[in-house]
This record gives structure tokens, C-alpha cells and sequence, in this order.
């Protein structure tokens, strides 16, 4: 059957969400947010607009027989709305941040890891899994409302971070594949889907507000992570057209970090007055402060919101614990933390690690997310100042964070002499991602404006120098660019110096990646020590006609798939060998 519906997913760390728009030239309907069916307490389903992106193991008779039950069948593991608030009660069980684990090379992310850290008799599952799992969860509440058009059978586009390397889109993909959805999906970085959110709501209008030569920032701060790119207006032939220049690095700091930022702050004024808290009930303090952090920065002019704890003794009123999150303890450390003034030469400060430490994802070590801003626009020593700014993600949705954010950027603006940045209004930035995706699968298919990017990275392949063998001294290594940043969808290069590669045993390479390094071309030689080291690939070439352990002349190419994956391949005469990243920790 051909496709009916063009399909925008949002796989977000924090909250996940499906739009959808037809498909023929006269639909023109703009993307539609489907409401998602999930348990949101023991024997009640809802249907919200959001999924969010946890999913909780419960224990053998947890809960009573079918009160976890979906409209399309028993749930064994939960995801959405109570998923999440079972965190608070039974952490253990509970998976979040799936997505941040995907993308981070020192874990297995096709292994059974989550949740980290958890007791030996929860049963676990791997970053993929996961992620597999809200997909299903999505596909399984499109089937339900649409059974005569399949998500199996619709133009799919599913999301990613600009800054995800090749294998975690190559991961994300794998995903998307365990969960059902159609093998010929494509992958939009999630900035680009908010503009395109953007431009669906403005219609022809976009270009009245736009002009040739102006730089769009998009700030997208979520619950777990913050992505920054530029996308400049440029004409051609007489048309505007826009494209993706630069991408900034994949940051773990989010809504999640203020979260837990406020919690300690309160715990800190308890214990000032003498009641303690245990590692539970941190737990929940933190959820609690999340909830009273959305009403405050949504609109409430409230001077405090209520907090409620779960007590561990006998001799509380009640058996919980109640205070408050003040104003001004939320401005402190949201604004002073999180969003300082700073000048446009800050830059994130990394303080001595300690010679120990637990095992986890790499937070990021600065809270400061302008300081991270700073050097994201300062990048080779240039300051780069926007003259549009479009916020997405949960975190934006707070006037009083996105004023700060545009009073930062006004400042550095002013400093250079330059103009002062606008902010590019009317996009819910819970939603835009999965709309504009939407809107993005429809005019692939149907025609429309294009953002132009390509790769958001340039790839490097290690090769080891043919010297004489020093004791004590390893072969020097050069990378050798074979993917540059912003290659095309669908084309393909080839690295001009041909290697020897080993047939009948097994053979290695290392792989390098670079979101800064835009000028680098096909075969250029680079010091590795400035780029960052991705999986590598180890694999075993067969080949029946020679002998095992001899050299075979060849040529490596990369390619960029129309899914949005890399993909590379060992070239001799006829014979194609193809390399698949490996994504076991290394």
C-alpha cells in the first residue's frame, strides 16, 4: 500500500511524540499532534500529547492483574506518565535518559544495561531496547486509531540530535527497526525539525521575516541535553534557501540537572532546620521540585509552591514532610547556575577531576549553559553573533529562562556591534520537533523549502605511519578525513590514498569524528589528537580466492544513506567490503 500520512517522530530523552500531516498535493493541513494513549495510574488509562521517555520494570504482583493494561494489550514494561512517577517510589525499576545512553561510546549500548546500576533480580535491557520500546509504544497508538493505515506503511521521519555521531544514528535506526517501522525512514536532526516547525505555521510568510545573509541560532534545551546549531539564509538563483553550518557538541545538561539542583537546595535549608533527608527521599524531593519548577517558570506569580515528601518516621505529622520551593531560591539557582551573565569570550570551566569516580554518562561538568553558548558561537577564535534565535525544548517554555538567554545574547550582540537578535516566535517547543519532522517527511515527498546540511560531522579514518619500530614508542598515527562535514544525502566520496587491507583474519580501524572541522576536504591528513574518537570498526574480510593474512589493495568510500546513516565500504576492483561500526565499549 502506498503511504497516506507523512509521519514526524520526536524520540526525545525526557518525552517522545508522533505528529502526522496527508500526504497529495491538496493536502495542505498542517501537522497534527496525535494524542497518546498511556497508564497514568493502576487501572486508568489517558491520552496526552506526550510520552514521556521512562520505562519502569515492575516486580511479579506489583501491581493487580490488568490494571497496566493499554487499549492494544497488557504492558510488561511501562512506559509514560506513571512509568515516570513510579521513580519516586521504586527507582530501581526505573529507565530513563535511554537516549543519553545510546549516544555514549564508553557503554554497550546492545547490551543488557539498564537500569544502571540496578539490583541483580531486575531484569534489564539494552539502550536500544529501550529506545525500541517508546517506539513501539507510539506505533502501537497510531495502529490502534488508524487501522486502515499502518505506521509501518507511512513516510516515517524519526529525529535525532544534530550532534549524534554516525553509530548512534546508526543505533537510533536499529531501533526504529525493532519497533516495526518502515525500513526506508529517514533521520532529521531535531533543530532543523524545529525550524521546519516554523516554517510549516508561517507558510510563505517565513521569507517576510527572514533576508539573505541572516543567521538563525537554535537553542534547544530539554530534560537531559543541550543542542545548539546555525542555519543561514542564502539565496540561489533568486530563491532563499536555507542551510545548516554548524552544529555544536552533544551536551548532557538539561532540565533534568536543575531538577535535582533545586532538590539539593532545599534539602540544604532542611537540614538548617533539622530534619534530614534519606537517599528515597531525595529521590522524591527531586521529583517534587520538578513539578513545582514547571508551575513557577509556567506563569505562576506565585512566591513559593508546595513540596511534599514522603516521611521514613513514625513521628512526622502525617507520615510526610512538607516545605516549600521559594521564588527566590528558584531564580538563584536557575538564573545564577544555569543561565549567568556572562561575557562572550566564557567558556566552560572543567575542574580537576577527582583520580575515582562511579560509572555513568558524561555530564557535563560546567552547569553554566551560556558559558557552553559562548563557545559554541566563539568556536576557531571567531565570535559568531545570530541575528534570529528560535528556542525549542522543555526547558524554553519558562519566559523568564528565555529572557535571560536573549538578554545574553543581546549583550554579546551590543559588545561586537552588531545587530540585536530577534527570537522567532509561535513554536511550542514540546511539540515542534515531532511537527516539524511531519512537515519535513511531507515535502520530501511533495516539494517545499529544504534545509541543506548533510553530515553534521566530518569522518577520519586512523592510519598508522610505515616507520622503523622504536622499543617503547607506538607507530604515529594520522587521520585522514573520508566523510567532510555537510556531505549530501545520497552521495558518496572516496578517500584518494589507497590502504592495504587484510583478508582471512581479523583487522581493525579507528575511527575519528568532528562537528567543528568544516573545511576539511576528502584525504586530508589531520593530527587525531584534535578530533573526537568514535567506536571503532573490527570485523574479519573473507576472501575465498587469496590466502589468509595477505594485503589487498584498496580504497576506502563513505557514503551517506537517504536514511541519514554513514556508511563504509573497502573498495578493490569489483569486490565491496562493507564495515559496520562496532558499538561494543571499548
Amino acid at each position: 500500500m502506498s503511504a497516506t500520512f507523512a509521519i514526524g517522530i520526536d524520540l526525545g530523552t525526557t518525552n517522545s511524540a508522533l505528529a502526522a500531516a496527508p500526504l497529495g498535493k491538496n493536502a495542505v493541513e498542517k501537522p497534527e499532534v496525535m494524542a497518546v494513549p498511556q497508564v497514568v495510574a493502576t487501572g486508568e488509562v489517558a491520552a496526552r500529547p506526550l510520552l514521556p521517555s521512562f520505562l519502569f520494570v515492575p516486580a511479579d504482583g506489583q501491581f493487580p492483574a490488568g490494571s497496566l493494561r493499554l487499549p492494544w494489550g497488557e504492558a510488561q514494561q511501562l512506559a509514560g506518565a506513571f512509568a515516570r512517577s513510579q521513580g519516586s517510589t521504586t527507582p530501581a525499576r526505573l529507565i530513563s535518559s535511554a537516549k543519553s545512553w545510546l549516544s555514549y561510546a564508553g557503554a554497550d549500548r546492545n547490551g543488557p544495561i539498564l537500569p544502571w546500576q540496578a539490583p541483580e533480580e531486575v531484569p534489564k535491557l539494552s539502550p536500544v531496547d529501550v529506545s525500541a520500546r517508546y517506539l513501539s509504544h507510539l506505533k502501537a497508538a497510531w495502529d490502534a486509531q488508524h487501522p486502515t493505515a499502518s505506521l509501518a506503511e507511512q513516510d516515517v521521519v524519526l529525529t535525532v540530535p544534530a550532534s549524534f555521531d554516525a553509530v548512534a544514528r546508526e543505533l537510533t535506526a536499529a531501533a526504529a527497526q525493532r519497533a516495526g517501522l518502515p525500513a526506508n525512514l529517514r533521520l532529521l536532526e531535531e533543530p532543523q525539525a524545529a525550524l521546519y516547525a516554523w516554517l510549516a505555521d508561517k507558510g510563505a510568510d517565513w521569507r517576510s521575516e527572514l533576508k539573505v545573509g541572516d543567521t538563525i541560532l537554535v537553542c534547544d534545551i530539554g530534560g537531559g541535553t543541550t543542542d545548539f546549531s546555525l542555519i543561514e539564509v542564502r539565496e540561489t538563483e533568486g530563491n532563499l534557501e536555507l542551510h545548516r553550518v554548524a552544529v555544536g557538541d552533544h551536551i548532557l545538561l538539561g532540565g533534568d540537572n536543575m531538577d535535582l539542583a533545586l532538590a539539593y537546595t532545599v534539602r540544604a535549608r532542611l537540614e538548617n532546620e533539622g530534619t534530614k533527608l534519606d537517599d528515597w527521599q531525595m529521590r522524591a524531593l527531586t521529583y517534587a521540585c520538578r513539578a513545582a519548577k514547571e508551575t513557577m517558570l509556567g506563569g505562576s506569580d506565585s512566591d513559593s509552591q508546595p513540596l511534599v515528601v514522603p516521611g521514613r518516621s513514625s513521628k512526622l505529622v502525617g507520615g510526610t514532610i512538607t516545605t516549600a520551593l521559594r521564588r527566590a531560591e528558584l531564580e538563584s539557582v536557575l538564573l545564577e547556575g544555569f543561565f549567568p551573565i556572562v561575557d562572550a569570550g566564557a567558556r566552560p570551566q572543567a575542574p580537576r577531576r577527582a583520580g575515582l569516580t562511579t560509572l555513568g554518562l558524561p555530564y557535563a561538568s560546567d552547569a553554566a549553559v551560556t558559558r557552553h553558548l559562548a563557545a559554541f558561537l566563539g568556536r576557531d577564535g571567531e565570535q559568531r553573533n545570530p541575528s534570529a534565535i528560535l528556542f525549542n525544548g522543555g526547558v524554553t517554555r519558562s519566559p523568564v529562562l528565555r529572557d535571560r538567554l536573549h538578554a545574553v545574547l543581546q549583550s554579546w550582540a551590543k559588545a561586537a556591534g552588531a545587530p540585536a537578535p530577534k527570537v522567532l516566535s509561535g513554536v511550542d517547543p514540546d511539540l515542534a520537533v515531532c511537527r516539524g519532522a511531519a512537515y519535513y517527511a511531507r515535502i520530501v515527498r511533495d516539494g517545499g523549502v529544504r534545509i541543506r546540511g548533510g553530515t553534521a560531522q566530518a569522518y577520519y579514518v586512523g592510519i598508522e605511519r610505515a616507520e622503523l619500530a622504536v622499543p617503547g614508542v607506538p607507530p604515529k598515527l594520522d587521520a585522514l578525513c573520508v566523510a567532510p562535514f555537510g556531505m549530501e544525502e545520497g552521495t558518496e566520496a572516496t578517500l584518494p590514498t589507497p590502504l592495504g587491507l587484510i583478508v582471512g583474519e581479523p583487522v581493525a580501524f579507528r575511527f575519528f569524528g568532528s562537528s567543528t572541522r568544516g573545511e576539511d576536504k576528502v584525504g586530508e591528513v589531520v593530527d587525531p589528537s584534535e578530533l573526537t574518537e568514535l567506536s571503532p570498526i573490527e570485523t574479519t574480510f573473507e576472501d575465498a580466492n587469496r590466502p589468509a593474512g595477505q594485503a589487498v589493495e584498496v580504497r576506502l568510500h563513505a557514503r551517506l544513506t537517504e536514511l541519514g546513516t554513514l556508511e563504509m565500504e573497502a573498495v578493490a576492483d569489483e569486490q565491496r567490503w562493507k564495515l559496520s561500526f562496532d558499538v561494543r565499549v571499548k
